[in-house]
């Protein structure tokens, strides 16, 4: 039978309540945890000071009153000097004369999770004993003494066993310490969790990968520390590692937005091993190639069938247009043939939309003001909309650039006023809102107070040609919006509002632009002709430029030119590390880097450029990269 949590705790306070030394455990923040009863008899202390999380300060300032450590001048720095010793506490032993006369040991270690124990000891008979034996010990016997030089040889035999263990423990201590370092130093938190969902250990990153979480979780329950909602999406997979199952999961953390991947692997001695990472970035980058892959077999499977419509839609028109110059044909023909021109030529205006949802779209990423871009996009819809139609732009929007497609943004944007024009009709109100979610997403949000979406719409309106506005839509403009949002990495979600009316959130990854005005530039090309034109851009933009052709050299010059200001360098490199990979060895932050390609935008590493910094499709020219460095931001 397995014992639960709560009886393993009585019995475990019952047993040090029996042994005849007094015990304490102290944590990292001087709080007691652990006290048994020969503690409280020991000191004759109050019961709210061997309660769990009394202050260590307290207890001090108690005994130190009552006489415990003899006459004091300045209790307030007594008290503050042994709270600083407590703080660095270091491994000890010594006997101290009580003020009641009798002798204690003290014997003191500190606890790998922080804080120490401490076991104290009386040794008042043991004193009278030695005080009795040397006032003997010229009495003593030869035989005594032969006695005594066989266990000082026994002792020394100890004492050297004692060092050999002392060293081992030293080396443990080594490894342990190096572990807990490697384990720090990781960007991913990893944690041991026992089979009542308890945390014994973490490297305490969790707060790195999930922000808001505490990090200082050992002790603590998994859905006290992950919060209930993660917990719940995490649970199943936890039970199964319990069961002896590797388990592999991701989900989004609702209030930080980072989408987490969570590995558990099962302990054959109890509980799991968990390796959590944010993968947000990855999440971003592997929906853009998904909906690039989408495009493309959509491309496939369209152009065919798009050709040779186009044929048959150029046949008729031009049939059409004989027909209209016969001057025998009767009076209600005319009508008829004007009818078939229409439709023939709305169906060249829907290929048109085909072309331009399956073709390859190119992500152009420049430097943008959003509030610029919201007052511009005011410009833009205020004179399609109705009188009657109030339209307000409202946002909460760092003064500072971002990299956005500014062209496909607007076009999205336009497309969503439009809709919403058509639901509220005559009257109604409009709003389009901008935000910055948790330095990870910028959140543009379109609202209205027209009739809202069907059941049915909110499940296929991003389909391609579903419509509800019947000959008049075409079903193309959400895809295409849909389309534009999964291409950046980012999400699309239609809802309806409580009040009535529709609203449609877009978010897109948030990319702020570097903001290099001049310095030490690093230029990593290893195409001697393209490396000295870009040499002449950064230099006449004030930089002083030093060069490299691959990855390790440029490595080799940032550890020891401390003061670079800016990095451009190109994704392929010469030698076998590429522009991500010197990117991936630069500490994050710590210098701006600019990426350059020529790679086709569906290439995985043009993806993964894109999602990680700013990057500069070439060919491009001075002005081009004078405005990705030195962006304007105006309010």
């Amino acid at each position: 039978m397995t014992l639960n949590r709560t009886a393993t705790h009585a019995m475990t306070a019952a047993g040090l309540n029996l042994i005849g030394q007094a015990l304490t455990i102290f944590d990292s923040d001087l709080r007691l945890a652990v006290s048994n009863a020969p503690f409280k008899e020991m000191f004759n202390l109050p019961d709210e000071l061997v309660a769990n999380g009394a202050p260590f300060e307290d207890t001090i300032r108690h005994l130190a009153l009552r006489g415990e450590y003899g006459d004091i001048d300045d209790l307030e720095a007594f008290v503050a000097e042994r709270i600083e010793v407590a703080r660095a506490f270091e491994p000890h032993y010594v006997e101290r004369y009580r003020s009641n006369g009798t002798v204690i040991s003290v014997e003191g270690s500190p606890l790998p999770q922080g804080g120490w124990i401490t076991v104290y000891t009386d040794i008042t008979s043991n004193k009278k004993q030695e005080t009795l034996l040397y006032a003997r010990s010229e009495e003593l016997t030869d035989q005594v003494l032969a006695h005594a030089e066989e266990l000082a040889s026994t002792n020394r035999a100890l004492a050297a066993t004692v060092s050999v263990l002392g060293e081992t423990k030293r080396h443990l201590t080594e490894v342990e310490a190096r572990t807990r370092l490697t384990t720090e130093m990781m960007p991913a938190h990893i944690a041991h969790i026992d089979e009542t969902g308890h945390y014994t250990y973490s490297n305490r990153q969790l707060s790195t990968i999930i922000p808001g979480r505490p990090n200082n979780i050992i002790g603590m329950h998994i859905s006290d520390a992950l919060g209930l909602g993660v917990y719940e999406k995490i649970k199943p997979m936890l039970h199964s590692a319990f069961a002896g199952e590797n388990t592999l999961t991701e989900f989004t953390d609702a209030a930080s937005t980072h989408r987490i991947r969570a590995a558990f692997t099962p302990d054959t001695r109890g509980g799991a091993y968990v390796l959590s990472t944010d993968v947000t970035l990855e999440t971003q980058t592997r929906v853009a190639l998904q909906q690039t892959s989408k495009r493309e077999l959509a491309a496939q499977v369209t152009s065919g069938l798009a050709h040779d419509f186009s044929n048959l839609l150029t046949i008729i028109l031009g049939m059409q247009s004989k027909l209209a110059r016969l001057d025998e044909l009767p009076s209600a023909a005319k009508p008829l043939i004007e009818g078939t021109l229409n439709a023939a030529k709305r169906g060249g205006d829907l290929l048109g939309s085909i072309a331009e949802i399956t073709s390859q779209r190119v992500q152009r990423p420049r430097v943008t003001d959003l509030h610029a871009l919201l007052r511009e996009m005011e410009t833009l819809a205020a004179p399609t909309l109705p009188k009657n139609i109030v339209f307000t732009v409202t946002g909460q929007l760092p003064n500072k650039a971002v990299l956005l497609d500014q062209g496909a943004i607007k076009d999205a944007l336009l497309n969503l006023i439009l809709n919403a024009r058509d639901a509220c009709g005559s009257n109604g109100t409009i709003k389009l809102s901008a935000s910055t979610v948790h330095n990870t997403w910028i959140e543009f949000t379109v609202s209205d107070t027209g009739t809202g979406f069907s059941e049915d719409a909110l499940k296929h309106a991003c389909d391609p040609f579903y419509t509800t506005k019947g000959s008049e839509g075409t079903g193309l403009g959400l895809p295409m919006v849909y389309d534009i949002t999964k291409l950046a990495g980012g999400d699309l979600r239609l809802q309806n509002t409580p009040k009535g009316g529709a609203s449609i959130r877009l978010r897109l990854p948030l990319r702020f632009s570097p903001e290099v005005t001049g310095g030490l530039a690093l230029l990593v090309e290893d195409n001697d002709d393209l490396r000295a034109l870009y040499r002449d851009m950064l230099t006449d933009m004030g930089h002083s430029v030093i060069e490299a052709t691959s990855a390790d050299e440029a490595t080799a010059l940032i550890a020891s030119l401390p003061d670079i200001a800016l990095i451009l360098s190109d994704i392929r490199l010469s030698g076998e590390g590429t522009g991500l990979d010197l990117l991936k060895r630069i500490e994050k932050g710590k210098t701006p880097v600019v990426l350059m390609t020529s790679l086709s935008p569906n290439d995985p590493l043009h993806h993964e450029a894109q999602a990680a910094t700013t990057v500069l499709a070439k060919p491009f020219t001075a002005y081009d990269l004078a405005n990705v460095l030195k962006p304007k931001v105006q309010r």
